[in-house]
């Protein structure tokens, strides 16, 4: 009758070997899902604490092939992290982080690359000074499983009144309401901003009248993980904020061939001008300055005017539309019988006197000098029709009903 009951302790004996074994292999190199509280069986059948009691969570799970270039990091629970490497696998390119002041958290100082490889290594300490690791590999979300958007103006600029917040997919947005549900705009002048999309790829935002002068405009971006279209989620998540200067709006009368710069309601200079010629006539309406530039070659190439001119160094040139109407300076005009003032000589930019060089006290350089990214240049009186308003950053052109229902939020 023996028989039976040292077969059975040898069966117990196997399945205690087995079970010892498995929760051996179970604790050898840790990864994003490895228990870190796992326990082993004491010599009298209670449970003891194999290595530390704290709990090491990273966000990107090992194996993973869509890791949020934003969000990924590492945390720990029950105790502290003492070391966390990361690095592009296979290169050695070491990701700098930081830790949080209380050791609890870890992050990647920059955003991280799309579509590429990375490794995090980390260890924790808890209260006992026992020690855990987790290790995870894994590959962050591809640029074609992904979109993201160039914006402006950028973080800690200061604009003029008429700069909107315009944002350029480099994908085609689907589900537009979800992505602009996703982007806020705020203002310390409390004016409501509304979202007005410009073809599929395109997002702008501005009030109903210009930016308030001196206000600080506020943009979230939280499109981490947001659907944009099928198979494409966004990958950007920060805050902006820039602020609006002083009012400048500057009038061109084609009429009168002159320019009214008026600022915070006050007259500060009329110029003479000289806008587009008859035959190359100036855009009517409101125009946003949306580059400038010391000295920029213009050639009527690019313009689709064949080989009229071609200027390697136009003095004080400020962008206005994005077909290329600019207001710049001229030191080519006819000095015998200057055209400022006088008659439109251009090929439908606004031309302000000026010497080559981009140097001198010249009425160009004075407006260069005294404008921003941003102020208002409103041309008048011209034979030409109105700006489109999604030529340049010049969505002032349409009407406030118009505006809000090209919202899709």
């Amino acid at each position: 009758m023996t028989t039976p009951d040292i077969t059975a302790r040898r069966v117990l004996g196997a399945i205690a070997a087995l079970v010892v074994g498995t929760l051996a292999l179970t604790g050898c190199g840790g990864n994003a899902n490895a228990d870190t509280n796992a326990q082993s069986e004491g010599k009298n059948g209670g449970t003891a604490v194999k290595t530390s009691v704290a709990k090491i969570a990273i966000s990107a799970k090992d194996g993973s092939t869509n890791a949020s270039i934003n969000t990924t990091g590492v945390k720990v629970s029950g105790g502290t992290l003492a070391v966390v490497k990361m690095a592009v696998a296979g290169s050695g390119q070491v990701v700098d982080g930081v830790l949080s002041a209380n050791g609890s958290s870890w992050k990647p100082k920059e955003q991280l690359e799309r579509g590429t490889k990375y490794q995090i290594s980390a260890t924790a300490k808890d209260a006992g000074g026992k020690t855990v690791a987790a290790d995870s590999t894994f590959t962050t979300v591809s640029s074609a499983n992904s979109f993201i958007g160039t914006y402006t103006p950028d973080n800690g600029t200061t604009v003029g009144v008429g700069m909107p917040v315009s944002f350029t997919f480099d994908k085609a947005i689907s589900d537009t309401k979800a992505v602009q549900s996703h982007i806020t705009v705020t203002s310390t002048s409390g004016q409501k901003v509304e979202g007005h999309w410009v073809g599929a790829q395109r997002l702008d935002f501005r009030p109903e009248a210009y930016w308030k002068a001196g206000s600080k405009v506020t943009m979230k971006i939280d499109l981490d993980g947001v659907r944009g279209a099928n198979g494409v989620y966004g990958v950007q998540k920060k805050t902006v904020t820039f602020t609006v200067g002083r009012s400048q709006v500057s009038t061109v009368d084609v009429d009168t061939q002159t320019m009214t710069v008026v600022r915070d309601g006050r007259t500060l200079k009329s110029i003479p001008i000289s806008s587009g010629s008859p035959e190359h006539t100036t855009y009517n309406g409101q125009m946003v300055i949306s580059e400038k530039f010391t000295q920029k070659r213009m050639d009527s190439r690019t313009v689709g005017l064949g080989g009229e001119y071609d200027i390697p160094d136009v003095p004080h040139a400020m962008r206005l539309t994005s077909s290329g109407t600019f207001i710049h300076g001229n030191y080519w005009y006819n000095k015998a019988n200057p055209p400022f003032g006088r008659t439109g000589s251009s090929h439908g930019c606004v031309g302000l006197a000026d010497v080559q060089g981009a140097q001198g006290a010249t009425n160009a350089k004075w407006f260069y000098d005294n404008s921003l990214i941003g102020d208002v240049v409103i041309v008048k009186h011209s034979p030409d029709k109105s700006v489109s308003p999604d030529n340049g950053l010049n969505g002032w052109n349409m009407p406030w009903s118009e505006w809000t229902a090209g919202s899709a939020a």
